[in-house]
């Protein structure tokens, strides 16, 4: 099992454990996403997918990458390789709250050195939903 330490004070603050269950090779397959998905639904979770829509230079992970979290701190799967992970699932819990989905942008500049964003020089687009 893989821990994923939170990037912003907000989710340490509120105890939530983030955890994945990595394939052979180190990475969520697909197939683990949805059984994991499906999983939560069964039990009565509401459910959020973040994908890459588009990425920009250079980023740790390519377009299509997926990540599913739930409110009480169950994610699978990744969007960054754990650089903003914590920030997207922020933008779940208000996609899941709302019903609202959104699309976020993360990026690196100089002017953001030390705030939320990709330390690796490139941008990608996170669009946020709700599973019916």
């Amino acid at each position: 099992m893989t821990v994923f330490r939170a990037e912003t004070r907000s989710i340490v603050d509120r105890g939530i454990l983030i955890v994945s269950r990595p394939s052979s090779q180190g990475e969520m397959t697909m197939r683990e996403l949805v059984d994991q998905i499906d999983q939560w639904r069964a039990e009565g979770k509401p459910v959020a997918v973040a994908t890459v829509v588009s990425a920009e230079g250079s980023t740790p992970r390519p377009p299509g990458a997926k990540m599913a979290m739930t409110p009480d701190g169950g994610l699978a799967g990744s969007v960054s390789g754990g650089c903003i992970e914590a920030d997207v699932f922020e933008h779940a819990l208000e996609v899941i709250q709302s019903g609202t989905p959104k699309l976020v942008r993360y990026g690196f500049t100089e002017d953001m050195a030390f705030e939320i964003g990709l330390a690796c020089g490139g941008v990608v687009n996170v669009f946020i939903e709700q599973v019916a």
